[in-house]
Formats: C-alpha cells, sequence, structure tokens
C-alpha cells in the first residue's frame, strides 16, 4: 500500500483530479475557511517524505520542489502593483539551468490562485526577472553570483527562491534544505518584508531555523 504522503503529491499532479476537487471551484464560504488549511496540511505531507525510499513510480526530487513552489504562491502575499490586472498571471521563472526539466509546468498548468493562473518561464539574467515575475527560482548553477542577483532584484516585489547554502546570507528568501534525507526550507521574513511581500504565519511556522 502506498502512503499517504506520496498519494498526497502524486494527486498533486493530475491536473483533472485536483479540478474537480479544488477549493476555488467549491462556495466561497467553504473556500476561504479551507482553501489554506488543505494548502498547509499538502505542505505538512510533502515535509514529511523521505527520499532514500522513492521508488521510480514516486515523486522525484524537483516534482516536490516544485510543488512546494506551486503551493508557496498561497501563502505570500504581493502588492496590488505586481499584477497589470486583476487575473494577470503568477508567474514563476527559473534563472540559471532549469532543474525541474518539464516538472515545475506539469506542477502549475491549469491552476489558479485568487484568480491568478500560473506561467512558467526562463529567465537569462536577474534584470529581465525584475518585474516580470513573482516566484524566481535561482539555479545553485549561479551560486557565485547570490550576491549581485539580489541586489539587481532590489526593490523588486519577486519572491526568490533557491537551494543552495549561503542564499538566506546573500539576501534570499526561501532555501530548500535536506535534513535527515527529507526535503524542508528556510525563510527569511526580513528579506521578503524588504521586498513588500507578506508571508503567511502559517507557512512560517514549517520553515526551519536558517543556519
Amino acid at each position: 500500500m502506498r502512503d499517504r504522503c506520496t498519494e498526497a503529491i502524486r494527486a498533486n499532479f493530475l491536473p483533472r483530479t485536483l479540478r474537480e476537487s479544488a477549493p476555488e471551484n467549491r462556495p466561497s464560504r467553504w473556500r476561504r475557511s479551507a482553501f489554506g488549511w488543505r494548502s498547509l496540511l499538502f505542505l505538512g505531507l510533502i515535509l514529511s517524505l523521505s527520499f532514500n525510499v522513492f521508488s521510480q513510480n514516486q515523486p522525484s526530487e524537483y516534482q516536490v520542489k516544485a510543488a512546494f513552489l506551486y503551493n508557496f504562491a498561497k501563502f505570500v502575499e504581493w502588492p496590488p502593483a505586481s499584477f497589470p490586472k486583476p487575473n494577470s498571471p503568477i508567474v514563476i521563472g527559473v534563472l540559471g539551468k532549469n532543474v525541474f526539466g518539464n516538472a515545475l509546468e506539469q506542477v502549475i498548468r491549469n491552476h489558479r490562485v485568487n484568480d491568478h493562473p500560473f506561467q512558467f518561464k526562463t529567465f537569462n539574467s536577474a534584470a529581465d526577472a525584475a518585474g516580470h515575475c513573482q516566484i524566481l527560482f535561482i539555479s545553485s548553477s549561479q551560486k557565485d553570483n547570490f550576491s549581485r542577483i539580489i541586489e539587481e532584484l532590489h526593490g523588486a516585489s519577486v519572491l526568490t527562491v533557491s537551494e543552495n547554502d549561503g542564499f538566506i546570507k546573500a539576501g534570499g528568501m526561501i532555501n530548500f534544505v535536506i535534513e535527515d534525507n527529507k526535503i524542508r526550507f528556510q525563510i527569511s521574513d526580513a528579506a521578503a518584508k524588504k521586498a513588500g511581500l507578506k508571508i503567511s504565519s502559517k507557512l512560517l511556522t514549517l520553515a526551519v531555523n536558517t543556519r
């Protein structure tokens, strides 16, 4: 029997299933009360996954990280000016090597958060990303340039995410880490606030201490 954590993640990659049960398709009262908690439960479940027991039929590391990126959008508030229109897309970008392959595009396909659809883009520079995305994953291939990239994003309301030691110290907001063979994440709430972003306390409670 598959464990519940694995089933929860696999369900996140099945658009039809999610469209049928998604909170945005339920009555507004239910949506307000359950959308955040359902998302929080999902994050808690994938935090418990251990990668030393993965089989070919279970999600890869970057499928899980892609699921995290999608769910982060539910727990972050951007300034209204970050979106040209009320239904403008939430753009999730990758700067540097695209370690996700097509996993990130598959995860966000056909999904919405607060009437915003999702869009995936790759960027060649921080200057290109500033003002053109809401979430930016900065690949470890750019680790020598973290400080410069963060500086170039100064003033832009972009949630920055990476997976390398030193990212938070360089001014990044969320950093993936592996603890006890499980994917966890660190958060710099101060860096997010500096960029005009508000991270939900629900998400902050799931973060681990920065090193």
